[in-house]
């Protein structure tokens, strides 16, 4: 069943869901309370115990951990009705908002923007730089990212000293570990470290990935993926992302290079993906693919409207209106979009896909035909297919997943934890 979830780029607002984090592996026991205090916004101690399946005297300790190293506090709430007068006030854990501000950056082909946000997740500040499709050279890279980063900085009333940890997203294949971008259509060069690069450049700590893996991160602190063990995210915008979450954890594969729905071939010999191979989902999914179809049915050739996103308006416009080019090109995208998620759901079984990005304005790409084909690809097995969500985030979604990895790398830092 086809579901529509707007979620506003908003700060994390208290007493929503919490994240039920599961009590094993490398992580301490302050590591946990303090997440599931971050997740839930405000959470008494008996509710956080109960959540976490550990003793109130467990919760206590950690509690008590956190509130000395001033990254959690004590929050005075309104006494309920029939609750006695006397004793001392109810108070619920919140994180301390200020006790840490991490930024985050998205480098794109069409606008660069930047976020700043506190250590409970709540934004501070934003800027968005636009730019020139055309693929940069290293240095001209790092000028754009220092540029936006300073626009969000002043906006926000900070210096650079003030943020603990700078998180980069970018589209392309991008090692987490290392901080290598191997390949993104951004970028001239190949195999740069550009985490070392940036980091030399604005003096702060840098974490870095894959675009898609960002959304993703986004969605599993701030969004639908709360409270969800398993669960995909796919991205389309002048790309095709996917990021995965398993376990409560973002998947990035056994080379940390993360799952690239986009370039899985879906037709031999076929279309020209800009990674430079064929037949890549993405070829036919993506904006440039529509727009690239779009010239053809429009009859537009390399004459007249130059913009990529006025082409893609126009193309949708005519489909509409009824025109049958038009219409055709939306449904063939759609087709191949179903066999997408249909190979999502038959190798990884997500519970729920999430369909985000500014493409998802149209209607077309996750129209009940999409969603019912994928079904009807998929192995039936007699159970449901899993349930399939569109939020049609704004662009600072992007930095919000990047803000979201210097987050989850400070706290890791200021806990003493390891990386998981």
């Amino acid at each position: 069943m086809l579901t529509e979830s707007d979620i506003l780029e908003t700060d994390v607002p208290a007493g929503c869901g919490p994240l039920i984090m599961p009590a094993t592996g490398s992580r301490s026991l302050r590591q946990q309370v303090f997440e599931a205090v971050r997740a839930a916004g405000l959470v008494s101690r008996v509710d956080l115990a109960r959540q976490l399946g550990i003793s109130p005297a467990s919760v206590t300790a950690g509690v008590a951990e956190l509130i000395e190293a001033g990254f959690v506090q004590e929050v005075a709430t309104p006494r309920r009705d029939g609750d006695s007068a006397r004793g001392r006030p109810p108070v619920a854990l919140g994180v301390r908002a200020n006790a840490r501000y991490v930024a985050g950056i998205k480098l794109s082909d069409q606008t660069h923007s930047a976020i700043i946000i506190d250590f409970a997740g709540g934004h501070i500040a934003d800027a968005s730089l636009p730019r020139s499709a055309r693929q940069l050279d290293l240095e001209e890279l790092l000028r754009d990212a220092e540029t936006v980063l300073d626009a969000a900085l002043a906006a926000g009333g900070l210096s650079r000293n003030a943020i603990a940890t700078v998180g980069l997203g970018l589209p392309g294949v991008v090692d987490n570990q290392t901080g290598q971008v191997l390949w993104t259509p951004l970028m001239l060069e190949r195999n740069v470290d550009l985490r070392a690069a940036l980091t030399a450049r604005i003096g702060r700590p840098v974490e870095i990935d894959n675009d898609a893996n960002l959304v993703t991160l986004a969605e599993l602190w701030f969004g639908a993926g709360r409270g969800l063990s398993d669960f995909a995210v796919v991205t389309i915008e002048h790309g095709l992302g996917m990021g995965l979450v398993l376990n409560h954890r973002l998947y990035r594969g056994g080379n940390g290079l993360g799952m690239e729905i986009g370039h899985t071939k879906v037709q031999l010999d076929g279309a020209l993906c800009r990674c430079g191979q064929r037949g890549c989902l993405e070829a036919y999914v993506s904006d440039y693919a529509l727009v690239r179809e779009a010239r053809t049915a429009l009859n537009l050739g390399n004459r007249g409207v130059k913009s990529p996103q006025i082409l893609l308006e126009s193309l949708y416009d005519h489909a509409k209106a009824g025109n049958q080019a038009a219409r055709a090109i939306f449904h063939r995208a759609g087709r191949y979009l179903a066999v997408g998620l249909a190979n999502i759901v038959n190798i990884f079984d997500p519970s729920l896909i999430l369909l985000s990005g500014e493409r998802m304005q149209y209607d077309y790409l996750y129209a009940e035909e999409v969603v019912a084909e994928m079904a009807a690809l998929t192995l039936q097995h007699g159970r449901p297919a899993p349930r399939v969500e569109i939020h049609a985030w704004g662009g600072l979604v992007w930095a919000r997943g990047a803000a979201a990895l210097a987050l989850e790398s400070t706290t890791r830092a200021a806990l003493g934890a390891e990386p998981t």
